[in-house]
């Protein structure tokens, strides 16, 4: 392992370092905006669902949409520190300040003031969110070919965030019962961010870079483009999203006016965040000892997590303990889907340069991106859609219409579970798992030559 450290330039500062980046600071924020940005706007800024809904439709869109332009720079940025490593020195600075002003919710705006407040400041925050995210997931190819530390990275990171999201969405209520407002969290784990990647920064070397030869960004968009198989990459990418987002972002609403016990939001979404917590650090690792590979994993914890929704959507309101347990099980199942599918990220990289002979870390890391946001547009601003047409009324728990009731259900528990059958579909069809022996030849031979 010391003589593979001394080659890759993995090494143990390495791999806190990434792990600390994916997570910490970065993965605070993230997870406070995806547990409670929606109701925030909503309950506390007052902007009505329909309104709050196409806010987060057109800023999620964009946000994807400027993922591949975020890949293609990256990819394409030339200094004596590397492709992507510059980028973590800045951006989470511009993060930190963006996310601040985001959960400011100055006084005396009136409704249309307010909802332009918030929908130039979400944008940002997405754009910010995209230009770490892409440099950070395609340095680890660029820093190692050894599945074992990329696989290891992945982990360890995903561990990081578990813990990160664990934090946030449990104790969340209480930190801003404290400090009075959500907008003093984001400085604090602004601050987090920005020492995490400045240790990623210092503690990696970019060794595995071909160059881009003059390509455009769209002419690496048409090299992804003739591999069509590869659709069933985006698609699964998406549906982690969507069935990942739903979990936590229709939780709040659901334990408010489903279950109608505001008290319990937190202590449910505590439930949900150690379910996640135990999917990274115990079940994930033991899953893939188990299946040898990410896919027959995934597939196996799809089922089991599909078998959990199916039951709540029946029985989630009838017995406290059954939601809690099966809530729990289900988490613990299903959240390793967001590192499992960094897996794929990887190996679609490898098969790119396989195929093709060219490096598009950050083009694929975008797409990804794109594809993960297409999900989470689906997920942010579906859900508000959803419940503004069902007729949903902010805060009037025991008062909600049948309809609404209905909508808060489904969205808990129907949605994710549809999300659990079309990924086992596009799990055993994935494109990558056939050439897996050609893609370890070859980063056997670009390993020999860097040595």
């Amino acid at each position: 392992m010391e003589n593979q450290q001394k080659h890759s330039g993995y090494t143990k500062k390495t791999a806190i370092a990434y792990a600390l980046s994916q997570g910490g600071g970065f993965m605070l924020i993230q997870a406070t905006v995806a547990s409670y940005f929606s109701n925030f706007m909503t309950d506390t800024v007052m902007i009505p669902a329909a309104a709050a809904s196409i806010i987060m439709f057109i800023a999620t869109l964009w946000d994807a949409i400027n993922d591949p332009i975020m890949g293609g720079i990256c990819d394409r940025t030339k200094t004596k520190h590397g492709s992507y490593r510059p980028y973590l020195l800045w951006v989470p600075i511009v993060l930190t300040v963006v996310s601040f002003f985001l959960f400011l919710n100055p006084s005396g705006l009136t409704t249309t003031q307010k909802v332009l407040y918030i929908g130039v400041f979400y944008i940002l925050y997405g754009m910010g969110v995209t230009a770490l995210t892409m440099p950070q997931m395609a340095l680890m190819p660029a820093v190692t070919k050894n599945d074992k530390e990329r696989n290891h990275a992945v982990t360890l990171g995903m561990i990081s965030v578990a813990i990160a999201f664990t934090i946030a969405s449990t104790f969340t209520t209480s930190f801003v019962g404290f400090f009075g407002s959500y907008a003093p969290l984001m400085i604090i784990y602004g601050v987090l961010a920005i020492l995490a990647n400045l240790m990623l920064f210092k503690n990696t070397r970019e060794r595995y870079i071909i160059s881009t030869d003059g390509r455009s960004v769209w002419e690496d968009l048409k090299v992804f483009g003739r591999h069509k198989k590869l659709i069933i990459m985006l698609i699964i990418w998406m549906m982690s999203s969507v069935g990942y987002g739903a979990m936590f972002s229709t939780s709040v609403y659901y334990m408010m006016y489903y279950i109608m016990r505001p008290d319990l939001i937190g202590v449910y979404m505590g439930v949900l965040s150690i379910g996640a917590l135990i999917s990274m650090m115990v079940l994930m690792p033991f899953f893939i000892k188990v299946f040898k590979t990410p896919t027959k994993a995934f597939i196996f914890t799809q089922a089991v997590t599909l078998v959990c929704y199916v039951l709540l959507f029946f029985v989630g309101n009838k017995n406290m303990t059954v939601l809690f347990v099966v809530s729990g099980v289900a988490t613990a199942f299903s959240a390793m889907e967001q590192a499992l599918i960094n897996f794929f990220v990887n190996d679609t990289i490898d098969y790119i340069q396989l195929k093709e002979n060219v490096s598009m870390n950050g083009m694929v890391s975008a797409i990804k991106g794109f594809s993960y946001k297409c999900g989470s547009t689906l997920v942010s601003s579906g859900v508000l859609a959803v419940l503004a047409a069902s007729g949903y009324i902010a805060n009037a728990i025991g008062q909600e219409p049948e309809s609404a009731m209905i909508a808060i259900n489904s969205l808990r528990f129907a949605l994710p579970a549809a999300t659990c059958v079309i990924l086992i579909v596009c799990l055993i069809f994935n494109p990558v798992e056939p050439h897996r022996a050609e893609i370890n030849k070859m980063k056997e031979s670009m390993k020999a030559i860097d040595e």
